[in-house]
């Protein structure tokens, strides 16, 4: 797996990272933790970003995952890329695979096959998107986007909780 990032290995752009891995199911949970690795480099490793951060992992896994099951004959490696602006982040996984997956709720008998909705719905209950594309060279992308929730004021501090009555 390779990654390029903002740690001067190439970053595309301000704000934008890369992550190439093989289409290999051991390539979920890296790409997984090298999103999170680059979240918390990000500062959104902190409470404030909690929802955000499971959120956003969960969707990593599930697209990853779907082109790794889905994609891996036609296409060898799985591009993740985040990209973090305008109070967005979004992420997006590409294959070469031309095959566009739908969302749709599937048999409650069968185990699977439920991964993009479960992206969908996460996407739109954070009040983003998400939505697939074809690229320049036949395969897709697909792609979802979160709000990122505003940072508290700058000396704004969480109330103390009390750790109850002391004893005399």
């Amino acid at each position: 797996m390779s990654a390029t990032s903002g740690r001067g290995t190439g970053e595309a752009s301000a704000g934008r990272w890369r992550i190439v891995a093989a289409a290999h199911e051991s390539s979920v949970p890296q790409v997984r933790h090298a999103v999170r690795d680059l979240l918390r480099e990000q500062g959104l490793g902190g409470p404030d970003y909690q929802d955000v951060t499971d959120g956003l992992l969960l969707i990593v896994s599930e697209l990853v995952t779907n082109a790794v099951t889905h994609a891996a004959l036609l296409s060898p490696q799985v591009t993740t890329e985040v990209a973090i602006r305008d109070g967005q982040i979004r992420v997006a996984v590409e294959d070469g695979h031309p095959y566009r997956p739908k969302a749709v709720q599937s048999d409650h008998a069968q185990t699977g096959g439920r991964g993009l909705m479960l992206v969908k719905s996460i996407a739109l209950e954070a009040g983003g998107a998400c939505d697939v594309e074809r690229t320049g060279d036949g395969g897709k992308v697909i792609w979802a986007s979160l709000p990122l929730p505003l940072p508290p004021p700058a000396g704004h501090h969480e109330p103390a909780t009390s750790p109850g009555p002391r004893s005399p």
